[in-house]
């Protein structure tokens, strides 16, 4: 039977797969049996992992035609952000397909990708097919906070099932991207690092209505205020080079890499998908002091959202360090390094060409994401990781807003089409 890529996407946005954080979670439990039924049904026997309870993870691996090819790794997660019902105009874990879009919690992130992946797997299966390398699945876990209870931990603890594997796609990347007509369709082929840190301020408690030349939320908000207003270099790595030479090209677009914030200002509306990859970033998020108006603490603690490029986190952390004074100290509540794929390598001209199949106009380029996934983790076993879960998108679809954002939704037809190029690209 021939499964339906909008009705799977439905289904899985139907379980509840809630992630608050802090091991705090709905559970990926029904999502990952359904799957693993799915995959049973269709010949590829799934085994499912609990590091923790209701924290289930789904490995398979479809063998190929040529077993001295490298395998491929397609990793999906199961896990969602929370959503507000009261702040959506729809059940954010209804599924509904009305539209000619799928709605829900999940949509772009990422049970799209999971649904084409084990609608791929269905053609294979209906039309007896089979790909020629190795495919190895994962389906996991809490991807949405650290992903102790998935990627990282199979990746500690079993390393063995992704053997053989020379490269791995997941999400955030080959999405159409509008800009005056030209179709770019980035691949991640970088992401920045996550370094989150907590500062803390040690001064003199004491009564509010006296001098106190050693106030602990004075210093803190003095630190963040010079911590914040810090303009981080510009340092251009092999993918966001590529990017801005790549786009500039297709756009018509003079480039010049001495100049990068000139450049991205004449790329307009591509210049999003680049500018937040330029550069380190260093960003206060949270603050917390005091408990009562008239006493100061004796501490005050501050976090940040510490974002790193390939090869500068020695620098970044100086830079951090240089900006403290005397009594505010830092340390990692998070400290994952960035990770990079190569650019010339026979697996993206594979998805390029994937992707030009069934677009023509297509002008792909790499680019490095803003944030994190859990490319993290499996670039510990040597695999190259890549964002490619393909999407052709209407033109004024954003995208990126829907990604943790109120009423996320992804296109029937943009599905269709991810379904075709994933296809393409892992039978090849």
């Amino acid at each position: 039977m021939t499964l339906d890529v909008a009705q799977l996407c439905a289904q899985l946005i139907r379980f509840d797969t809630t992630n608050r954080g802090s091991g705090g979670s709905a559970g990926e439990r029904e999502a990952a049996e359904h799957v693993a039924a799915v995959l049973h049904d269709n010949g590829v026997p799934p085994t499912l992992l609990e590091p923790a309870p209701r924290r289930t993870n789904v490995l398979a691996r479809v063998p190929g035609t040529d077993p001295s090819l490298p395998a491929v790794l397609v990793q999906a997660h199961l896990d969602v952000v929370p959503a507000d019902p009261g702040e959506w105009s729809f059940d954010p874990f209804g599924g509904e397909i009305r539209d000619g879009f799928v709605h829900g919690r999940g949509a772009v992130d990422m049970k799209d990708m999971a649904a084409m992946t084990l609608a791929v797997i269905n053609r294979w299966h209906t039309e007896g097919r089979r790909p020629r390398r190795d495919v190895v699945l994962a389906f996991v876990a809490d991807e949405e906070d650290q992903g102790a209870y998935g990627a990282h931990w199979l990746v500690e603890h079993h390393a063995a099932h992704f053997a053989g594997v020379q490269a791995a796609i997941s999400e955030s990347g080959a999405f159409s991207y509008d800009v005056d007509g030209v179709r770019l369709y980035p691949i991640g082929t970088a992401e920045r690092g996550t370094s989150h840190m907590k500062l803390t301020a040690t001064g003199r408690a004491g009564h509010g209505s006296r001098r106190n030349d050693q106030n602990a939320v004075t210093a803190l908000a003095t630190t963040l205020a010079r911590i914040a207003a810090h303009q981080h270099p510009v340092r251009l790595t092999p993918t966001v080079e590529a990017f801005l030479v790549g786009a500039g090209k297709a756009l018509g677009v003079e480039v010049d890499l001495d100049d990068v914030d000139a450049t991205l200002a004449r790329l307009g509306p591509a210049a999003k998908l680049a500018e937040n990859t330029v550069r380190c970033s260093t960003t206060p998020t949270m603050l917390q002091a005091g408990y009562k108006v008239n006493v100061i603490p004796g501490t005050a603690t501050a976090q940040l959202d510490v974002r790193t490029l390939p090869g500068t986190v020695d620098e970044l952390v100086a830079t951090i360090d240089s900006l403290l004074p005397p009594g505010v100290t830092r340390e990692f509540l998070e400290h994952q390094p960035p990770v990079e794929a190569p650019i010339d390598t026979p697996w993206f001209t594979a998805m390029a060409e994937a992707l030009r199949d069934e677009d023509p106009a297509a002008a792909v380029v790499p680019y490095c994401l803003g944030g994190g996934t859990d490319a993290k983790a499996f670039s510990r076993l040597g695999i190259h990781n890549y964002g490619f879960s393909p999407l052709r998108l209407p033109v004024d679809f954003d995208y990126r807003a829907m990604a943790h954002g109120v009423d996320e939704r992804v296109p029937v037809e943009g599905l269709e089409f991810g379904v075709r190029v994933l296809d393409r690209f892992l039978s090849s």
